[in-house]
């Protein structure tokens, strides 16, 4: 059993005093392994407990910490539910706090314990003193407390943990455990970064870093803790991102050192891309290609990542890139999420390939294909036949084997686990002498800000085209409550006579049930929302419109719509003379299959859908998206929804009608919506409302788990991480002596390989 003389950080944390076999099986579950595991689990905010805030001084809406004597708690027990409420106090003042559903609380307090509280502070209706709604709360030492408690819960700025089990593992026993950790670990906290690095750039030593993180010194203010900008959490911060950068950079380098096919683009392969061009590209799509060709002509596999936004012409970039590598012998494969995706660019890559002289050759293999006609997409495939492969995950089935891969084009990324990538990588087939990997394109539609890309696709370069092509319009958007729904029928009914097409979407298929995949992830945000203010409506006589082409109608009461249920309203009702579709997820691929293609051709006026059309549907006489329930939708979701509109030349207009109940936040996604259609500014909204792990609606395969960094927060230490990894990976600096070269890769190795896989340090 290691002595607290011989704790290391890849001690057990079973062996730190305090804890115990039980304690660690507990932390365990909370990714708590080893000492250097504790150490980085540091507070989510600070208590100011050297200068505790009057009562006197509160400001109703601010955020406060409080240190008061409890005057007094009783248990209110009304008809909608127990409240429990206590009276505090610092001599002739007093304030009152509030817990709903506080029955847990009585017999908890007693009268004249002293207790640190901190919560949003409000106006109290009774008295003319504030009060606060469910503060967080941790009763203080008394006299009877030993000297050890005393100095780390009063006299200073105190750190608050997330529980690790139950009020056993509290604040309080994290602080007691970390403190006698941090003493006893002295010295042996080795140190990972160079020190010409850190001088460079004003940070702390390792050490100094955690113990100040944990244990803040005097003089630093609680602004800059909860702001996370001390020197001791910038140099933690950053020590993160420095290494997952590291990593990044060195699995890229390591990636331009693999053999891979070196293309020529001579005139023969230009002459045949501009054959197949149906328009003048924009400055854009110039430049992405150049930046991919100049890739593909390199003698090593090209890693890259062409983002752009809703219709800004990715595919046709992507179609370039894939003809010169068959216009070089080999095959190129597009990969795609879905079914009804696939079979568009199939489609939209024969017509385009139609319009050259030569006879190219196309293959599609998804997973509702018979079983002879995969096996005949296979045996063409193997043989070489397929110059052009497009298809689902079918593509990376054992059984399907190239004969000559030379580049892999996977669209929508972040709908693929990151291995299903990888997967196909490996197929380059076994013709040649030496074995090469394909070159790789990685498109993504869903506008990715720079900080998200900086992590999950650190390790490729990227293109961005910033630019629609001509003929795009600007789209129309506007909200409209639910209780003028017959409003907003009456002009999708205009828009048919006009010979234009409309799509109707609800976020679930069949009424208020929970186990349907199209539920979006707010729809209890939306639930818990308080009613907003019913909307005003326009006086008699009024002529204020949501648009010019509509006419004020009846109001009619909203409830939760569902695309069957609306679908059934609407043919028999509003949209009776209408021709009206019906697509959902739980329809079968040949039925999906069916539905769309009569939407292209026309034959359906309106489709009423879920979002299973989000991605991968080109109707461009299509004018008119109405987005039902607009609360219960992503950012994400609802721009590219709305860019499922706007692809002719025609005037469009994207609806966004909502329910009774709009929380806060979607309110503001709304706003947003109508503000702008810039994909880029409403992804960084998205990434700073949503979070990294839930930007693409649900958590992302590949995404780091921080433990100190947030990326939204600290874009600028992201920016700086990922300059110093490529310096330091670039070449020995002379201030960097080779002892801390060894120290930086080793940490890399050992400890980033544990957690992330993220390469094979060597």
């Amino acid at each position: 059993m290691p002595t607290l003389s011989s704790i290391r950080l890849d001690t057990p944390v079973t062996y730190v005093r305090g804890v115990g076999p039980k304690v660690a099986e507990i932390l365990a579950t909370k990714g708590i392994q080893v000492a250097e595991d504790l150490l980085y689990h540091l507070p989510f905010r600070y208590e100011d407990r050297q200068h505790p805030r009057s009562l006197d001084e509160l400001k109703p809406g601010e955020m406060a910490s409080v240190i008061a004597e409890i005057r007094g708690t009783v248990l209110l027990r009304t008809k909608r539910m127990p409240i429990f409420e206590m009276t505090v106090g610092q001599g002739a003042l007093a304030m009152k706090c509030v817990w709903f559903n506080g029955s847990y609380l009585q017999g908890r307090f007693q009268a004249g314990q002293t207790i640190a509280l901190f919560g949003k502070v409000e106006p109290s209706r009774s008295t003319r003193n504030m009060k606060m709604i469910q503060p967080q709360f941790e009763l203080l030492p008394g006299l009877s407390d030993d000297e050890e408690t005393r100095l780390l819960e009063v006299g200073r700025i105190t750190p608050v943990y997330e529980s690790l089990g139950g009020s056993q593992l509290a604040s309080r026993w994290q602080r007691k455990v970390l403190f006698r950790l941090l003493e006893s670990i002295q010295g042996a906290i080795p140190e990972c970064l160079p020190q010409s690095m850190l001088e460079r750039l004003g940070m702390p030593d390792r050490e100094t870093a955690l113990r100040e993180a944990h244990f803040p010194p005097e003089g630093v203010t609680q602004i800059a803790l909860m702001e996370a900008r001390t020197p001791a959490l910038r140099r933690l911060i950053f020590e993160e991102l420095f290494f997952l950068e590291l990593g990044l950079e060195l699995k890229r380098r390591r990636g331009h050192k693999q053999p891979g096919v070196a293309f020529t683009t001579g005139d023969e392969v230009r002459a045949a891309i501009r054959e197949i061009l149906p328009f003048h590209p924009t400055e854009a799509q110039k430049r992405a290609l150049g930046e991919i060709v100049s890739d593909m002509r390199q003698p090593h596999p090209m890693r890259r990542l062409l983002q752009g936004d809703v219709g800004s012409g990715k595919t046709i970039v992507a179609l370039q890139a894939m003809l010169v590598a068959i216009e070089n012998g080999y095959q190129a494969a597009l990969m795609a999420p879905t079914e009804i995706l696939a079979t568009q660019h199939y489609l939209a890559a024969r017509k385009l390939l139609s319009r050259s002289s030569k006879p190219y050759r196309i293959t599609l293999l998804t997973g509702s294909l018979d079983h002879d006609r995969k096996r005949s997409a296979r045996g063409q495939i193997f043989r070489g036949e397929a110059q052009l492969v497009i298809g689902t995950h079918a593509l990376i089935e054992e059984k399907v084997d190239f004969a000559r891969l030379g580049l892999v084009v996977v669209d929508e990324q972040h709908r693929f686990g990151v291995m299903q990538r990888f997967k196909l990588m490996k197929k380059p087939g076994d013709n040649e002498k030496q074995p090469t990997e394909p070159d790789v394109l990685v498109m993504t539609a869903t506008p990715i800000p720079r900080t998200l890309a900086l992590t999950l696709y650190g390790d490729l370069d990227a293109s961005v085209l910033d630019e629609l092509p001509p003929g795009r319009t600007p789209i129309i958007t506007r909200r409209v409550p639910g209780e003028r729904q017959a409003e907003v029928w009456e002009f999708v009914r205009k828009q048919v006579v006009l010979k234009r097409q409309a799509y109707i979407v609800y976020p679930i298929i069949e009424g208020p049930r929970d186990d349907q995949p199209e539920l979006d992830f707010a729809a209890a945000e939306a639930e818990a929302a308080v009613p907003p203010p019913a909307p005003k409506r326009p006086r008699k006589g009024s002529k204020a419109k949501l648009f010019p082409e509509l006419n004020p109608q009846p109001t009619i009461k909203p409830e939760l719509r569902s695309a069957t249920d609306m679908y059934d309203q609407l043919r028999t009702g509003a949209l009776q003379d209408l021709r009206v579709g019906l697509l959902h997820g739980r329809l079968d691929a040949d039925e999906k299959e069916v539905v769309m293609r009569r939407f292209q051709r026309g034959e359906i006026d309106v489709l009423v859908s879920t979002t299973v059309i989000e991605v991968g549907v080109d109707v461009p006489n299509a004018t008119v998206m109405v987005v039902d329930h607009a609360e219960r939708f992503g950012l994400a979701q609802l721009h590219q929804l709305r860019g499922r509109v706007g692809r002719g030349a025609a005037k469009s207009y994207c609806i966004l009608m909502t329910g009774e109940r709009v929380s806060p936040e979607a309110e503001e996604r709304l706003a947003a919506m109508v503000r702008t259609q810039n994909g880029f500014e409403l992804a960084e909204l998205d990434l700073a409302m949503r979070g990294p792990g839930e930007f693409f609606g649900t958590r992302q395969a590949g995404l780091p788990g921080f433990r100190v960094a947030n990326l939204v927060r600290d874009r600028d230490l992201l920016e700086l991480a990922k300059q110093e990894a490529a310096r330091f990976a670039s070449a020995p600096e002379d201030s960097v002596t080779e002892a801390e070269r060894k120290r930086v890769w080793d940490h890399l190795r050992q400890a980033w390989q544990r957690r992330y896989g993220l390469m094979e340090a060597g």
